[in-house]
């Protein structure tokens, strides 16, 4: 049976715990091993930097021990995918391991923001004055170009992971 890394905000929900479980299930009912980070138990024993390092050590060694990843890329305390999940998402695909992510947003970058056209109508900035990427793409490039995008569920994903296994 082949395993997946969990990779989301997911473990930020006030029922985090029981949502693992639940992702579990939908690996399994699909014919996949859920690696979920909040199976691993830090010793009570470690605080501050101390369990940030361990549990960043413990995340690490689960991604090594899958055979691919499943990120949830939704949108998180603003309008881009979780950093810690776009690191175990670029972590994996270092690793040469297959990763799929999942996101209700369907709509270019560029739909997504507060754009304002530039002059010549070319290219769009943010109100920062930053430029949105215009690929037509849902995410920033370096992961809709490395992952398989399925738009929808964690379940939606697994089902067409598991139509690729």
């Amino acid at each position: 049976m082949k395993s997946i890394y969990l990779a989301g905000f997911d473990v930020f929900r006030p029922d985090a715990r029981e949502w693992g479980a639940t992702l579990k299930e939908l690996c399994n009912k699909y014919g996949f091993e859920g690696l979920y980070p909040l199976d691993n138990n830090a010793p009570r024993t470690l605080a501050g930097a101390d369990l940030a390092l361990w549990i960043y050590r413990a995340n690490i060694a689960l991604i090594q021990q899958a055979d691919m990843l499943l990120a949830n890329v939704n949108a998180f305390r603003g309008a881009e995918p979780d950093s810690g999940t776009a690191f175990e998402i670029g972590y994996a695909v270092a690793l040469d391991k297959p990763v799929w992510a999942y996101t209700d947003e369907a709509r270019p970058l560029v739909k997504q923001l507060p754009a304002i056209r530039q002059p010549g109508g070319a290219t769009y900035t943010d109100t920062h004055g930053y430029t949105i990427e215009d690929f037509g793409l849902n995410l920033n490039l370096m992961l809709a170009c490395s992952t398989e995008i399925v738009i929808g569920t964690a379940e939606d994903a697994l089902a067409e992971m598991a139509g690729h296994a």
